[in-house]
Parts: C-alpha cells; sequence; structure tokens
C-alpha cells in the first residue's frame, strides 16, 4: 500500500484524475478496455469533472458503480445522478456507463444481472482495472458497512444491504473489489483521521480493513492524515 498526503481535496481530486488517466491510457494500448468503478462523493465528484476533460482514450472506457442507493432516477441521493452530471464533458456514449438498477422490484435479482453485466465487460471472475473506494468515519468502504450481512458475502460480486443513513443499498463485494488490478482510496477531512489511521494499519476489524492492500494506493489530504504524522503503512 502507498500513501501521498496533499493539500486540500482539490489536489487529491487533481492527482486521482491524473493517475485514472494515466491507467486507461495503460489499459487500453494493452488489453483494449479499460474499467473504472466509481464510489459516491464531493471528492469523487471533482475528480470525474477533472478526468472529463483528460486526453484518454474514452472509447476503450467504461464506468461501473461500486454502490448505490435505493432512490428514484434522478433524485440527489442517487451516485448516478452526480456521475453523470460530473461526466458531461466527456465523449462517452451512455453505454459506457452501467447503472446498478435499483429501482428493480427485486433488488437481489437485480444484484445478480449486475454481476452479469460486469462480466460481460470485465470478464469472468471480473477483474475490474480500477476501483476507487472512499473511507467512512465509521470505517465502512463502498456500502460494506459495519455488521451488515454483506460483509459475510463471498460468492457473489454484487449484494444488497439493509437500510443504511435511511436507504437500502447495492454494493460490490469484497470478492471483486480484492480482484482488482488497482485500487485507490480518497480520503479527505478530518474526521476520516481515525480510521484512516486504522486502515494503513490494516485493522481487519473495520470494512474497510479488509480490502487488499497489494495494489492500493491512497490520495489524504492533509486534514485527515495530519493528525497522525508518524504514520506508517503496514
Amino acid at each position: 500500500m502507498r500513501m501521498e498526503v496533499l493539500s486540500d481535496p482539490d489536489a487529491v481530486a487533481r492527482e486521482a484524475a491524473t493517475i485514472i488517466a494515466n491507467e486507461a491510457r495503460i489499459a487500453v494500448s494493452t488489453r483494449g478496455s479499460f474499467v473504472l468503478a466509481v464510489s459516491g462523493g464531493r471528492t469523487p465528484w471533482i475528480m470525474l469533472q477533472m478526468l472529463a476533460v483528460e486526453d484518454i482514450p474514452w472509447e476503450g472506457m467504461h464506468i461501473v458503480q461500486v454502490d448505490e442507493r435505493v432512490a428514484p432516477e434522478g433524485h440527489p441521493d442517487r451516485n448516478l445522478t452526480h456521475l453523470r452530471e460530473s461526466l458531461k464533458l466527456a465523449p462517452l456514449r451512455p453505454e459506457q456507463i452501467h447503472p446498478m438498477e435499483v429501482n428493480a422490484v427485486d433488488l437481489k435479482a437485480a444484484a445478480r444481472r449486475y454481476s452479469d453485466v460486469l462480466q460481460k465487460i470485465a470478464g469472468s471472475p471480473s477483474v475490474i482495472d480500477l476501483v476507487h473506494l472512499g473511507l467512512g468515519p465509521d470505517g465502512h468502504t463502498a456500502s460494506l458497512i459495519p455488521g451488515d450481512p454483506v460483509l459475510t458475502v463471498n460468492d457473489s460480486d454484487v449484494g444488497v444491504t439493509g437500510i443504511y443513513q435511511g436507504r437500502e443499498r447495492m454494493t460490490l463485494t469484497y470478492p471483486i473489489i480484492n480482484r482488482a488490478r488497482n485500487i485507490l482510496w480518497l480520503v479527505t477531512g478530518r474526521e476520516k483521521a481515525a480510521m484512516l489511521t486504522r486502515l494503513c494499519h490494516g485493522d481487519g476489524s473495520i470494512p474497510a480493513g479488509q480490502v487488499q492492500r497489494d495494489v492500493a494506493t491512497i490520495l489524504a489530504d492533509r486534514a485527515a492524515a495530519d493528525s497522525i504524522p508518524d504514520l506508517t503503512i503496514q
């Protein structure tokens, strides 16, 4: 695991966009496509706005969701709403963005269908080129929430959670996240400092600590990282 501390959330977003653009160029030139899984959050939306104007081979790009809240189409709670808005300047065809079907009557069946979508674009078993993750003050990442049964799912790449912060969610599970070629954490804000320390020390008692570390990079702002000046990553 590698960690870089930057001045503020905008700097984190800018560096993340640069990293993703570079990985996209490499992936498309060597494998013909690049599959990016995106989580929600203010800093990621800035990251995607910056990515949208990068000179990359967009024709080979596929955007998938790390997680999504069960909410109506276009609702501000939906990550997809902000994802599409943030990427509006990118020359992407609609079919290159793959939404989680969270308005389905049967969410578990919809999760299985999303697993099938991932297999079509990322192989079987699905290997995502880069998974972007955030970190919650409670140690959750994606919608892998403390105490939720979704944490124990090991036979499916996509799961459904119970109600968390008022909504059910669909999420990628540990198996597919841990098969990713690259994992990019964006951690901003002083409220994340305690969990960032635990993540960096490999604390498996928090959901984020169960994500594989060998191909992971953390981009953190000073507010999240400066309270732990002697941090060493294990």
